[in-house]
């Protein structure tokens, strides 16, 4: 009787590309594994001498079971291991795009023998687990998947070409050539130099700084892997919506308009100097005894818990009001605020052409004309620097969460270097937490990882990727 294969030696297909009716002319079906090639050969007809040579691509038919009904035109690419993304044999079909026709391709290729359907992130796993990526590349075309924004995806190109990688592995063998240096005088410290403790905690702390700021800018690039949530609150006809459909008729930033009603909460997906941005028009936040407009009201008071900045918009041409300044107190406290006084075409040129003027008392962050787009670029301006995310511009290279988290944990580790150091402990003290650095850093790069991390780690990856 014919065991089972492993996990690892079986094959595996799934749709490799974005599929819904009418968006893409060309859809793949990806096969890695020992299969890949018998089972190309099973379900395409090719006709004439085309050979299954690797790297060419065949023209053919993927037919039914009977061998008689043609149920797509295809071309076919043959890579054989190891020049392949998992490193196995991988067949890819490209068929025609929609639903039906993919659907029926992938059908006829797991109904194979020893064939079954791709989990999540199992290509990527595979070139992992055969060297042909490392765990950040594959970390990194996830993300390029994902990318919400060109300053996300040049994010993400850095780590598909190794840039964290490097950079990681680099602080681990700075830490590894020290840790060799402790471990020698613990085994043999008699036959060895003294070891200038001084020195080998400068050098340590270099390291754990170095991390430390890696952390830092991680959560910078947060801003523009997931994007900021922007509400804009105000009264009835102060502008909301014409500034929302201003933001988002810019041809560098809109993506999605989702529409709602007046009652309900609008959103708009926009984009604004590289950072993903959702706009949320808010429905007037007042006391009503009317159920359908409090339950828009509520949709409000969720849509400015969850938000990362609030917008408050009043109308220039009739003042601060004390409905607006009701609607400024019920903002939670903790979150950043900006002023916006809105139809500055209305207001004498002077008076609408600089920021931080007096209106009945209060400080207006931004005075702006969502009619004509006035005082447009000191607004977005604004937006970012309160959120922090003007201070993302510059970044190289950003780490995900989870190597965020256990680069902070290798940090933390060297920080209690400087204790054993000052109560004069043995190097074997040391050792311990400098291990500790190194297993987190090893553990960003793959190198000191278990499979059942792996697992979890492309679990939350696409189909087919």
């Amino acid at each position: 009787m014919m065991s089972s294969p492993i996990p690892h030696q079986q094959t595996i297909a799934a749709v490799a590309t974005a599929v819904a009716p009418g968006q893409g002319g060309i859809a793949v079906v990806r096969l890695s594994g020992p299969a890949a090639e018998v089972v190309g050969r099973s379900v395409v007809s090719i006709p004439g001498q085309q050979l299954w040579a690797s790297h060419c691509v065949l023209y053919g038919h993927v037919m039914d079971e009977s061998g008689k009904e043609r149920i797509d035109e295809v071309l076919v690419l043959l890579m054989k291991g190891p020049r392949s993304f998992t490193g196995e044999d991988v067949v890819e079909i490209h068929c025609h795009g929609g639903l039906m026709a993919v659907q029926r391709v992938l059908e006829r290729v797991l109904a194979q023998p020893h064939v079954r359907r791709a989990l999540p992130g199992e290509f990527s796993q595979r070139a992992v687990l055969n060297g042909r990526l490392d765990l950040t590349q594959a970390e990194a075309i996830s993300e390029l998947v994902a990318a919400r924004s060109r300053r996300a995806a040049q994010l993400a190109m850095t780590g598909v070409d190794g840039g964290i990688q490097r950079r990681i592995t680099s602080l681990r063998e700075r830490l590894l050539d020290q840790l060799s240096e402790l471990e020698a005088r613990v085994d043999f410290e008699e036959d060895l130099p003294p070891l200038d403790g001084a020195e080998l905690l400068v050098e340590l702390q270099r390291v754990r700084r170095e991390l430390e700021q890696l952390v830092e800018d991680a959560k910078r690039g947060d801003v523009l892997r997931q994007g900021l949530q922007v509400a804009l609150v105000g009264r009835p006809n102060v502008g909301k919506s014409s500034l929302l459909n201003r933001l988002s008729r810019r041809e560098r930033a809109i993506v999605t308009d989702l529409p709602g009603t007046t009652r309900d909460v609008l959103e708009s997906e926009i984009v604004l100097e590289g950072v993903p941005i959702t706009l949320v028009d808010t429905a007037g936040i007042r006391a009503t005894q009317d159920a359908l407009e409090q339950l828009g009201i509520d949709r409000s008071h969720q849509a400015l818990a969850a938000a990362d900045v609030a917008v408050l918009v009043f109308d220039l041409s009739l003042g601060w009001t004390s409905e607006d300044a009701a609607l400024l107190a019920q903002i939670p406290d903790d979150l950043p605020r900006l002023l916006v006084g809105n139809k500055a075409d209305l207001q004498p040129a002077s008076m609408a052409a600089s920021l931080g003027n007096q209106v009945d008392g209060k400080t207006v962050d931004v005075m702006l004309s969502a009619l004509t787009g006035q005082g447009e670029e000191a607004l977005i301006e604004a937006v970012l620097k309160t959120c922090g995310a003007s201070e993302a511009q510059g970044l190289v290279v950003a780490l995900n969460q989870r190597q965020q988290d256990l680069a902070a944990t290798a940090a933390i580790a060297l920080s209690r270097s400087q204790e054993a150091a000052e109560h004069q402990l043995p190097w074997d003290f040391w050792t311990i937490d400098l291990r500790q650095a190194i297993s987190s850093l090893g553990e960003i790069t793959g190198e000191e990882i278990t499979e059942a991390v792996l697992d979890r780690i492309f679990s939350r990856f696409c189909i087919g990727k």
